[in-house]
């Protein structure tokens, strides 16, 4: 099992001036316990389940070529990419532009996209899900024929596109991976078994993700697809300490030893690699634990290999 970093929260002490290098800070000493990538929202307000939506709230390809030219091996992604936010086409360009120029570590990570407070806000046209389920479907149909050097004009119900050029080229090859978000049983799951590298569930407990990991087999055996092929990705939170008790937050905090177990159930669940919201972000000596989480789990695989 791998270890990932979700970045969700900005608004720390002296912001603006210290998101920069807090958040760079953050970057490298994830990178530096052995973590093997970085996710952040792609959202533009912040969402309800974290604060109010007038706290700091980054874009997220900018704030990720940020990491990454502070980085040099830690792959980089959003978790996750609402469709409408931007045209197919144009995300494509953006994240074979992070893949670019971070050396090949660029993911995708979309989704079908739900804040409309921040669509609303920003004027950016909010489709009936049925719709924005089509445009996820014609944005990855776009991505894989951009990837592909396929500069055929490409025709779908919602998006035209005469010549998708894409030079230069992503490193990655095939492609950069992609990871769609969310745990709909019959349009997403759907979308991953046919197009996706890794899904990306909540930790909703394990009999839920084992169900979710099941109704993802089904969908995909009926489009002839390994479900080997695919990584199972679960986000979840904790904050680590080195001896497991309540921070002076008042926070609970896990030790090093919990967060292996609780990791191991999540691996017996299904899941393959894990993406931790991390309480205490910002905190240099919670990397030397995660350093050491990492190497633990290392050898930990998903109870479905």
């Amino acid at each position: 099992m791998r270890l990932g970093l979700q970045v969700s929260h900005f608004s720390w002490p002296g912001t603006a001036a210290s998101i920069g290098p807090t958040f760079g800070r953050i970057a490298r000493d994830a990178e530096d316990a052995g973590m093997w990538s970085l996710w952040v929202m792609d959202h533009f307000f912040q969402i309800g389940p974290i604060g109010p939506p007038e706290l700091e709230m980054l874009e997220g390809y900018t704030a990720l070529a940020f990491a990454a030219g502070q980085t040099s091996r830690i792959e980089v992604g959003t978790l996750v990419t609402g469709v409408t936010y931007r045209h197919p086409g144009i995300l494509v360009k953006t994240v074979t532009t992070l893949d670019v120029l971070s050396g090949g570590r660029a993911w995708l990570g979309i989704g079908a996209a739900w804040n409309e407070d921040e669509h609303r806000g920003l004027g950016v046209p909010y489709p009936p899900v049925k719709e924005r389920f089509e445009r996820l479907e014609e944005a990855l149909q776009i991505a894989l024929q951009m990837w592909s050097g396929d500069e055929s004009p490409y025709a779908g119900r919602h998006y035209s596109l005469e010549r998708p050029l894409n030079s230069p080229p992503a490193i990655r090859q095939p492609h950069p991976p992609i990871l769609i978000g969310g745990m709909g049983q019959k349009k997403t799951m759907r979308l991953v078994a046919q197009y996706a590298d890794a899904c990306n569930f909540f930790d909703v407990g394990t009999d839920r993700l084992r169900v979710a990991c099941d109704v993802l087999r089904g969908h995909c055996a009926d489009v002839g697809r390994s479900y080997d092929d695919i990584s199972k990705t679960v986000l979840t939170r904790m904050s680590l300490s080195a001896s497991g008790e309540q921070a002076a937050s008042g926070e609970p905090t896990s030790s090093v030893s919990a967060a292996v177990d609780r990791l191991g159930r999540l691996a017996e669940a299904g899941m393959d690699d894990a993406i931790l919201g991390l309480g205490n972000q910002t905190d240099p000596a919670a990397y030397e634990l995660v350093a050491d989480v990492v190497r633990q789990v290392a050898g930990v695989t998903s109870a479905d290999r």
